[in-house]
């Protein structure tokens, strides 16, 4: 029996590598526009570099690329490429296919939601309330608030006392195999792997269920749980 759902946030519920891209190309242009003399490819290929070293949700990046490679920060580009990156981000957070109508549907069929995010708690708000989630999570986990990231369990026991569900009871959806699959498995959640997220290039997640659109999250709840 199929209780609860706990749902990853960045490339399981939102688009986030397709926005993100698009808010540094902006950024990169707006700093270029602002007097930078770099090529746009090699700043953009700079700034995922630092990215994938300091972390994504890195909130101080652009002053560590402007300092690394310039050996001191301009804040007139700083300031264009903050007000870059957050114009684009604004127009393009955007949901994968279906997201609102499996919420909604899990909703109906009286199955707990909680969102479990890396990132920082303001930022998973942010998302959520700007795409218009908010009114289908009973919690939101941000791992900043026990200082520990997945896959740690602290971050998933939390979940689930929140969400009052045992781990065979409750499945975790995520992107990421190495977080939120095994974080999930070594505590006895129930996983679903959300294969259309996926940048890693993950080849076997090691998930019970492989989702190719996030819908079909709600035919194996259903499954499982047998007639109403």
């Amino acid at each position: 029996m199929i209780k609860a759902v706990i749902f990853d946030v960045d490339n399981t519920l939102t688009d986030f590598m397709r926005t993100k891209r698009a808010a540094v190309d902006s950024a990169v242009e707006s700093m270029i526009d602002a007097g930078l003399r770099v090529r746009k490819e090699v700043m953009v290929e700079k700034i995922f570099a630092t990215y994938w070293k300091e972390g994504v949700e890195d909130q101080k990046i652009f002053d560590k690329v402007l300092k690394s490679e310039f050996g001191r920060i301009d804040y007139k580009l700083l300031a264009a490429g903050i007000v870059g990156y957050r114009r684009s981000k604004a127009g393009t957070l955007a949901l994968y296919p279906h997201v609102h109508l499996t919420l909604l549907e899990l909703m109906r069929l009286g199955i707990k939601s909680a969102a479990l995010s890396d990132a920082p708690k303001l930022e998973v708000w942010l998302r959520i309330v700007g795409l218009g989630l908010h009114h289908y999570f009973d919690h939101v986990v941000a791992s900043e608030d026990l200082g520990k990231r997945k896959p740690a369990p602290e971050p998933f026991r939390k979940a689930l006392e929140l969400l009052g569900s045992e781990p065979a009871e409750t499945i975790m959806v995520g992107d990421w195999a190495e977080r939120d699959m095994l974080g999930a498995r070594n505590l006895g959640i129930r996983t679903a792997w959300a294969k259309y997220g996926d940048t890693q290039g993950t080849v076997d997640s090691g998930a019970e269920f492989v989702l190719s659109d996030i819908h079909e999250l709600v035919d194996i709840i259903r499954r499982e749980n047998g007639p109403a």
